[in-house]
């Protein structure tokens, strides 16, 4: 099997999804091997020299102050890891702890963080054997990095802590010995290489990224639907009305809704039925659009931080020095995450509207909550009950993360990111949103089915076969949350995205 090469400059989020979620193997460049080296050889010295660094031969936070002899230095990287193990909630996700060992590898891969070269190595061994730590979700001020989770990644490389190997949880020793992954003894800097940076919020935040932009195209999907069933007025998609407001994702999304629509006898013109749609179709281009702006924005973001080092001190192998600076402040990301949570939440906003529109007879013109038989049959219903409760949920947790900020370390650390906590909340928002977008897909094609198929557009007609494949039209009243699992199903697996 070919495996993904790591020189810390190059990362994916292509990648990242294709290792935390298909299992794909890693290894390290023969440069960033080097690196590595020589980075450590610097630490080396400044511990036989007895040189005053931060975190190497001082303590942490408020202790930097106190100073550290080399033959404590080893004990101090292990009681860092110990003593800053203290995560609360449930565990994460397989791929999300697949993605914070992912993304610290190719940090120490860039070469200055001076970890030894088999404590890289070891992190890979696990990686492809599948030692998964058990790390749980919450305890991250998202500065100083995520210490807290991270501390818990490194535990079973030390035979401490718990990991999920071939399915089972298991002490960290057990694992490891199971794996067949000798356990590490930790040495100078060492430890603070391993938990000073925002791996975790970003690995977090990459995955629900990689999952938006799969979600951007399914919001378009089901607007596309929603157009045919309340017969849109698609003037509202000319070209020439977005070229003159010319922001990226409002023409984007112009232009893939006329190709969905392409040929549809569903869709209308200015006054054949109405001179204008509600906003909910009409400024589908401006809303969607704007979303898949600020998801761009996140996505610069976040493959720039995959490829950067976020420790501290930072070792300079060329000049032999270690400088301490804040590249462990997750403030970047924090304010990208929150960012991202926002976008996404609007793409349900606005779905949740055009759902409300094809349900209520007095909007829509087709039988109440889309079934017939209305009063003996509820419908569809319900269902809208559920989009509204998600979408007023992704209203509480799209309340920024990044404005907060609690002193930590005696004021020392006296200003923190909160973005582990942002990166949870959009991904949160994500499956949200996703739930939603499945509802409005189902309502459409209902819709469609009742005020009779006249014939879809070039686009619209591949998805409604798919989820018709599926899902029969509604006739009398079933369990529909079945119905909306299969739907989402499809989103996830792309079956229905694919076609953009």
């Amino acid at each position: 099997m070919k495996k993904i090469i790591i020189t810390g400059d190059t990362l994916t989020l292509e990648e990242v999804a294709a290792v935390c979620r298909n299992y794909e193997e890693v290894e390290l460049s023969d440069y960033a091997v080097q690196k590595i080296i020589e980075s450590r050889k610097v630490v080396d010295e400044f511990v036989e020299n007895e040189k005053v660094v931060y975190g190497i031969t001082t303590g942490f936070g408020k202790f930097s102050d106190v100073t550290i002899s080399k033959e404590e230095s080893k004990t101090l990287q292990e009681n860092l890891i110990i003593s800053h193990a203290v995560g609360a909630g449930k565990p994460f996700e397989t791929e999300v702890v697949r993605g914070i060992m992912l993304l610290r590898i190719n940090n120490l891969a860039k070469g200055y963080s001076g970890a030894r070269l088999v404590t890289v190595q070891t992190m890979i061994e696990m990686l492809n054997k599948r030692v998964h730590p058990i790390v749980p979700e919450k305890g991250s001020l998202g500065a100083s990095g995520d210490l807290a989770p991270l501390s818990h990644m490194v535990l079973p490389m030390i035979g401490l802590g718990q990991a999920e190997y071939m399915g089972q949880v298991m002490t960290g020793k057990e694992a490891m010995e199971k794996a067949g992954i000798p356990v590490i003894e930790l040495t100078a800097k060492e430890g603070l290489a391993l938990i000073n940076g925002t791996q975790v919020m970003t690995a977090v935040g990459a995955l629900t990224l990689y999952d938006a932009l799969n979600i951007v195209k399914a919001a378009d999907i089901a607007a596309a639907l929603s157009f045919e069933a309340q017969n849109g007025v698609v003037d509202a998609l000319d070209y020439r009305l977005h070229e003159i407001r010319p922001h990226k994702g409002q023409i984007e999304t112009a232009k893939i809704l006329s190709e969905l629509l392409a040929g549809s006898k569903m869709t209308t013109r200015q006054g054949e039925i109405r001179v204008q749609d509600a906003y909910s179709l009409r400024c589908v281009p401006q809303v969607h659009g704007a979303s898949k702006d600020a998801i761009s924005y996140v996505k610069e973001k976040v493959e720039t931080e995959m490829n950067s080092v976020t420790d501290n001190p930072i070792i300079f192998p060329e000049t032999k020095e270690g400088i301490s600076g804040g590249n462990f402040h997750g403030q970047p990301m924090a304010l990208a995450f929150d960012f991202l949570g926002i976008a996404l939440a609007e793409l349900a906003n606005i779905s949740e509207r055009r759902i409300e529109r094809l349900v209520n007879p007095a909007l829509s013109g087709l039988p109440a909550f889309l079934v017939d038989h209305g009063g003996l049959n509820s419908g569809y219903m319900i269902v809208q009950y559920s989009a509204a409760a998600l979408v007023s949920e992704n209203k509480i947790l799209a309340h920024p993360a990044s404005v907060d900020s609690i002193p930590s370390s005696a004021n020392q650390e006296d200003h923190v990111s909160m973005g582990t906590i942002a990166a949870r909340k959009a991904k949160e928002i994500m499956e949200n949103v996703r739930r939603v977008l499945a509802t409005e897909i189902l309502c459409a094609c209902q819709g469609i089915d009742l005020r009779g198929n006249k014939g879809l557009g070039a686009g619209t007609k591949i998805v409604y076969r798919e989820v018709r494949k599926l899902i029969p039209m509604l006739k009398k009243d079933r369990p529909l949350y079945e119905d909306i699992n299969k739907c989402e199903e499809l989103i996830i697996n792309g079956t229905i995205t694919k076609i953009l």
